[in-house]
């Protein structure tokens, strides 16, 4: 049997506004979409979330025995500094003020996300595709709606018919805003006279003569909308119909809500069965922005460069510290908040180390399969890792109570517990400990150590000479004596 069979998966629904069961498609299959990046900037913490928290939900989905295909983009064309189609290319942007190519900036920003995510312990997606490599499948895409009757060429630009389109359908679905209101608030700006209603949005933009990136297309040279990328994508590699789309909450209007629409238009139906999306993250319980200074990047919050927090924190204590939150809740970064969770994590990697130490017993004092149920209960309910990791840490009392004679687990108990924990911790959560990573600290302890040894040696003091021999043979170390001297492998 399946995990996913035997525990029943709740997802809280943003298109219902409910929670529901989850029912895969075409199980053991799953899809699953989520925006990626504009790589104009060094992606920023609340992206970083973001990214986590679908690293967690796809971790899952795969351990509950579904079979993911997770997409997620690269925006590097068509993302304007205005969501009401206005302004410039971010990326373009970028590369005239650095004097660099478009494709400079790209390539920069997409490796420091890359190598952000990395340190963050995040697996890859399966399919990581970029909106300029899919410009042929955007145009497609924008016949198909123009065919349907729910797009219109104005001056060599293409734009959607919202109202057309809510005649038969509700623009609003996702967002809950009603079109009328959206009417209400929409202003004539500079450039939109060429749109039939203001709120309607391009799915092609003629390019301007400054325009950097550019490409032909029946209607002119010019470049896609921001929304269209995601639609086209998701379509190509997961179908007209998969189960499930994320990114943050300030993407579902007008992004995610302009998805929609695009491929209703395009394919006659709706996209997408499960709707997750993010919340935010604050510092200092302020909202974080970097034209007030409440901003930090990741690197900053790794190194202890900033003046906004009292220290370096760990990649591995910041994702725990993200764990430690709903995905759907506010998260406020301080520096009390990082500093208890860096000692919740230190006590929780302390206690798998002693997990498969721990003396074993006939009998168990505690119900191991209760604790066991109660963590996939806490993660089967919206993928509630708060509550999950509340309960394992009743676990870890337990855990050191054996350890210390207070209580009693049998083997096969001990079995049970250490396959479940090691799995949704390391698995799932995607924690590491701390020297898993390469680290030059380790190297200068032994040698220090040696030196130690030698002077010993020197001074007759055999048995600490061997005593230090001994111990590090012990935790895997290996130290070879010769003419030249001592040395060592890890």
């Amino acid at each position: 049997m399946k995990l996913y069979e035997k525990y029943s998966l709740q997802v809280q629904n943003t298109i219902s506004g409910q929670k529901e069961e989850f029912k895969a498609l075409n199980a053991p299959f799953v899809g699953m979409y989520v925006c990626g990046p504009t790589v104009y900037s060094n992606v920023h913490l609340g992206n970083c979330r973001t990214f986590i928290s679908f690293d967690m939900i796809y971790r899952y989905l795969n351990h509950l025995g579904y079979k993911v295909r997770y997409v997620r983009n690269i925006t590097d064309a068509g993302h304007l500094t205005d969501d009401a189609d206005q302004g410039e290319d971010k990326i373009a942007k970028k590369a005239r003020l650095e004097k660099l190519e478009p494709m400079e900036i790209v390539q920069s920003y997409t490796v420091d996300f890359h190598n952000i995510m990395a340190k963050f312990n995040a697996l890859p997606p399966s399919i990581e595709p970029t909106a300029t490599g899919h410009i042929q499948e955007q145009i497609t895409m924008i016949e198909q709606i123009l065919e349907n009757g729910l797009a219109y060429v104005s001056e060599g630009s293409v734009y959607f018919d919202v109202k057309k389109y809510n005649e038969k359908n509700n623009y609003g679905i996702l967002s809950k805003r009603d079109i009328d209101e959206l009417q209400d608030g929409s202003r004539e700006l500079d450039g939109q006279s060429e749109k039939r209603d203001p709120r309607d949005f391009a799915l092609w933009k003629k390019a301007s003569e400054e325009h950097i990136m550019r490409w032909n297309s029946p209607w002119s040279v010019g470049f896609p909308g921001w929304h269209l990328e995601c639609s086209a994508m998701s379509t190509k590699y997961l179908g007209e119909k998969f189960d499930i789309h994320g990114g943050g909450m300030d993407l579902k209007f007008p992004h995610h809500e302009c998805e929609i629409a695009q491929n209703v238009g395009s394919c006659g139906s709706q996209p997408v069965n499960y709707w997750l999306h993010t919340n935010m993250l604050t510092l200092n319980g302020k909202r974080m922005a970097k034209s007030t200074g409440n901003s930090i990047l990741p690197e900053e919050l790794f190194s202890g460069d900033n003046d906004l927090l009292d220290k370096a924190y760990h990649p591995m204590v910041v994702r725990f510290f993200m764990m430690q939150a709903h995905y759907a809740s506010t998260l406020d970064f301080s520096s009390d908040a990082l500093s208890a969770s860096e000692k919740g994590f230190d006590r929780l990697m302390a206690a798998m180390d002693t997990l498969d130490k721990l003396p074993v017993s006939s009998e168990s004092s505690a119900n191991v399969s209760e604790m066991i149920d109660g963590y996939y209960a806490a993660m089967s309910d919206d993928f509630n890792t708060p509550v999950m990791i509340a309960r394992m840490f009743e676990s870890v009392k337990y855990i050191n109570s054996v350890k210390d004679g207070k209580a009693q687990i049998s083997e096969e108990d001990k079995a049970q517990l250490s396959q479940h924990m090691n799995a949704l911790v390391f698995d799932v959560l995607g924690l590491k400990h701390k020297d898993n990573e390469a680290d030059d600290r380790l190297p200068k302890v032994v040698q220090m150590l040696l030196d130690m040894r030698t002077e010993a040696k020197k001074n007759k003091d055999f048995a600490l000479s061997d005593q230090i021999r001994d111990e590090l043979k012990e935790i895997g170390i290996q130290i070879k004596d010769s003419r030249e001297g001592t040395e060592f492998s890890l």
